[in-house]
């Protein structure tokens, strides 16, 4: 009787052992882990001016496609902004127009001192020949040079009234370019006043109502893209030998019971998750005992109609055995 106790707790002891050591196998080639989340990327939406929100024509959880109006902000400042820039520029661009009106009188002006002045220094040339010769009394003499002289100032003053025109003109220009730019700004401003989707998804921490004053660049609500989903898994770093780029997943959603994704093995973390922490664990005491780290894993989903969301649990499962067998 005794010895037949003694196989059967033998044989117990063989069967546990055999079911350890395959469990052991099974875990070495097949990890798995339950500290797991499914993730997405997040839209952070704001406006890109100040102002009080008119409509908000969205509700929380509602799906909205890229391209769909999120929130207006009253306009009525910025459509005030927009005529009051175009008046500014209209005025600029009269200004300078003026100017070049002006410029085009001032050539001629100069043209034509030119060619009096031209006159009198040849005018003068001949009197004093004649002068010299005896011919021109000294009278004659003076009332040339005295016009030679007048015709030199008209010259002169008529050029320095052009420079003066040209260097007006090129400020006026400046401001034209300057008025055109804060019209830019302003209609840009105009157009911010609504606000788009910029991708497909979920709205997500609506709290936004009519009446609310926003500030530029502060974000009021999230979207959850629904282009790319994926799952980050912490896995044990004891497990991370076998696990490679390109391996294939099974995963099971908390969320979704009896649903099977599928997908591939990403990347691989460079830091265990404590590593990027606020607060790391301290190691460097006396009385340090080794805790085995995780490091996390990005899984790349496979395209499926399941309904993710963000944050959800799940158990994370990666075949080693399919990169082991090409090798």
């Amino acid at each position: 009787m005794k010895s037949l106790k003694t196989v059967a707790v033998i044989v117990m002891l063989g069967v546990i052992a055999i079911g350890l050591f395959l469990y052991w196998r099974h875990e070495e080639r097949f990890p798995s882990t339950k500290d797991a989340y499914v993730g997405a990327n997040i839209i952070y939406v704001a406006a890109q001016v100040t102002g009080q929100v008119a409509d908000v024509p969205i509700s929380e959880n509602q799906q909205v496609k890229a391209g769909d109006l999120l929130f207006t902000i009253d306009d009525t400042q910025f459509s005030a902004s927009v005529d009051q820039a175009s008046a500014d520029l209209d005025s600029a661009k009269q200004q300078a127009q003026a100017y070049s009106t002006q410029i085009t009188a001032a050539e001629a002006a100069v043209k034509s001192a030119q060619s009096a002045f031209d006159t009198a220094k040849n005018n003068l040339e001949r009197a004093k020949a004649l002068f010299s010769d005896g011919d021109l009394a000294q009278a004659s003499l003076d009332q040339t040079t005295s016009e030679f002289a007048q015709a030199s100032a008209r010259l002169t003053a008529s050029q320095s009234s052009l420079l003066a025109l040209q260097s007006g003109l090129a400020a006026k220009q400046d401001d034209v370019l300057s008025a055109r730019a804060q019209l830019e700004i302003a209609r840009a401003d105009l157009a911010w006043t609504k606000v788009y989707a910029t991708a497909d998804g979920w709205i997500a921490n609506l709290t936004l109502r009519p009446g609310s004053a926003v500030a530029a660049n502060a974000p009021q609500f999230s979207i959850v893209e629904s282009s790319d989903w994926w799952v980050d898994a912490n896995f044990k770093e004891t497990s991370l030998p076998r696990i490679r780029p390109g391996q294939p997943v099974t995963m099971q959603i908390d969320m979704l019971p009896g649903v099977t994704l599928t997908g591939k093995v990403a990347s691989i973390g460079r830091g265990s998750g404590d590593t990027f922490s606020l607060l790391p664990s301290e190691n460097a005491s006396g009385n340090w005992v080794k805790v085995t780290r995780r490091f996390p894993v990005r899984i790349a989903l496979d395209p499926t109609d399941a309904p993710l969301r963000v944050g959800g649990s799940s158990k994370v499962t990666v075949d080693t055995t399919a990169t082991q067998a090409g090798k």
